[in-house]
């Protein structure tokens, strides 16, 4: 009876150190596996290619970012993870979860190279592209010269430009206004690569038969880019966009001149502030006073609303319109030259101080 009760003693405090033993595991795992000490302070992670977990996990523990590299080596199989972590530089903040570790790691947030990034504002020539990237250090004749030679894919919209000796600068209007982002070493090749690609993507965006109604107002897709061009310059705002289309589609209908200053405009190295008589009569093929129907290319680069406005015209009777001077940057519309001439004393009236 004795030694029973010794050995039922016994079995009573290995089960109790067991417990203990579990329950300090257990305590041991769960601090191990908290979130470290937060801060605000960043802490730069190098995850080479190649690196294996154990590898990464003993770099986060020197940095402080978990508590103990082999527990997150386990946790990391445990939940199936580690083949998607993508490699690189990482700046991650002590206190994050291994999960929220885990996370980035997968999602691949590293840190990006410094590097050049343009805004092309809507209705931007090639020529002041290349001035804006003057300014971040790349050569503006050196970008020109690359629009020169560039050699688009042939499923881009950029590959259905015409050989036409009368285009000023054979890629205006195809380098698609939009925010890009480049490696600092980035060429002038790579850029141009990037814009037209950008058009490409851009005009999926519009109405599904896009192209049925362009040939269904007869115009290729180059004439539908030199259109929108002219209503980005002409229009300052968005709900005159169709109309001044509509204007414009009129004209060309009638064959009458389109007389757009914009493309007189566009034949001087910089904007003048006021045209004067003999400025509309310089001879060039984008005079669209002298000449009729629609210039050779674009003469900007067009936004998407632009170039669905020349699309899809508002269906109107007028064939003038004039800027009102009143600051709103709205026009007058007219059907005939008459009506058109008093809107122009109306304008004039309204600009007077």
């Amino acid at each position: 009876m004795k030694v029973k009760r010794l050995w039922l003693r016994g079995l009573i405090l290995i089960i109790c150190l067991a417990a203990g033993l579990a329950a300090g595991l257990a305590l041991y795992i769960s601090r191990s596996l908290a979130p470290s000490p937060a801060s605000d302070i960043s802490v730069r992670i190098v995850f080479p290619a190649g690196t294996g977990v154990s590898q990464l996990a003993a770099e986060l523990e020197r940095k402080g970012l978990i508590r103990d590299a082999r527990l997150f080596t386990y946790y990391v199989k445990y939940k199936g993870e580690g083949g998607r972590f993508q490699a690189g530089d990482y700046d991650m903040q002590p206190g994050l979860t291994l999960d929220a570790i885990m996370d980035k790691l997968n999602r691949g947030e590293t840190v990006k190279e410094a590097g050049l990034r343009l805004t092309v504002p809507e209705g931007f020539t090639v020529r002041q592209i290349a001035e804006k990237l003057q300014q971040a250090g790349i050569d503006p004749a050196a970008f020109e010269a690359a629009v020169t030679r560039f050699a688009a894919p042939k499923d881009s919209a950029a590959s259905a430009i015409p050989s036409d000796p009368n285009l000023k600068v054979r890629l205006e209007g195809y380098l698609y206004p939009d925010t890009y982002e480049w490696k600092k070493d980035a060429t002038p090749d790579e850029m141009i690569a990037t814009m037209t690609g950008q058009l490409d993507k851009r005009l999926q965006e519009l109405p599904e038969g896009w192209r049925q109604a362009m040939a269904d107002q007869g115009l290729t897709l180059h004439q539908t880019l030199t259109l929108a061009s002219l209503i980005e310059r002409e229009v300052a705002v968005d709900e005159e966009r169709a109309l001044v289309s509509g204007v414009i589609h009129n004209r060309l209908k009638q064959n009458k001149q389109l007389e757009i200053d914009a493309t007189i405009q566009y034949l001087f190295d910089k904007q003048k502030e006021r045209l004067f008589e003999k400025d509309l009569r310089v001879e060039s093929p984008y005079n669209t006073y002298l000449n009729r129907g629609l210039p050779p290319g674009p003469i900007a680069s067009p936004s998407l609303a632009s170039i669905r406005a020349a699309i899809y015209p508002q269906e109107t009777k007028y064939l003038f319109y004039v800027t009102k001077k009143d600051g709103s940057r709205k026009h007058l519309f007219a059907e005939t030259f008459e009506e058109h001439k008093k809107n122009i004393a109306e304008s004039n009236k309204t600009g007077s101080p």
